[in-house]
C-alpha cells in the first residue's frame, strides 16, 4: 500500500488519526470511482451498508467455530510429550495410504 506523502506531512501538523483516517479513505475511494470511469463528485456519498443473508450465516458460523474445540487439546499434549520423551513413531505405511486416499479423492472431485 502506497503512503499518501500530504497525509504524511499532515501527521506533524496536529492533526489526529482519525482525520488522517477519513482522508486515506477519500483518496482511496476517490481513486476507484475514477478508475471506473466515474467523477468523485458526481455521486452523491451513501452511507448504507446492506449485508446479504449468506454474510449473517457466515457470521453466525464463524461465532459457532471460535467457541467450539477444533483439536483434542490431551491428545496433543500425549504427543507432545511422546515425541519430547523420543517413544513417538510413524507408521509411514498408515502416512502413505492416507495420501493415496487423498490423491484418490481429489482427482475423482475434480473429473466428476
Amino acid at each position: 500500500m502506497k503512503i499518501n506523502e500530504t497525509i504524511k506531512n499532515a501527521a506533524g501538523l496536529g492533526l489526529d488519526k482519525a482525520s488522517i483516517e477519513k482522508a486515506n479513505v477519500a483518496k482511496v475511494e476517490a481513486d476507484a470511482k475514477q478508475k471506473a470511469g466515474k467523477s468523485p463528485s458526481s455521486e452523491s456519498a451513501s452511507g448504507n451498508v446492506t449485508l446479504s443473508p449468506l454474510s449473517a450465516k457466515l457470521q453466525t458460523l464463524e461465532t459457532k467455530v471460535k467457541a467450539s474445540n477444533v483439536y483434542d487439546a490431551e491428545k496433543v499434549d500425549a504427543i507432545k510429550s511422546a515425541i519430547a520423551g523420543g517413544q513417538f513413531s510413524v507408521n509411514s505405511e498408515k502416512v502413505a495410504e492416507g495420501l493415496i486416499e487423498t490423491v484418490k479423492d481429489l482427482l475423482t472431485s475434480r473429473f466428476a
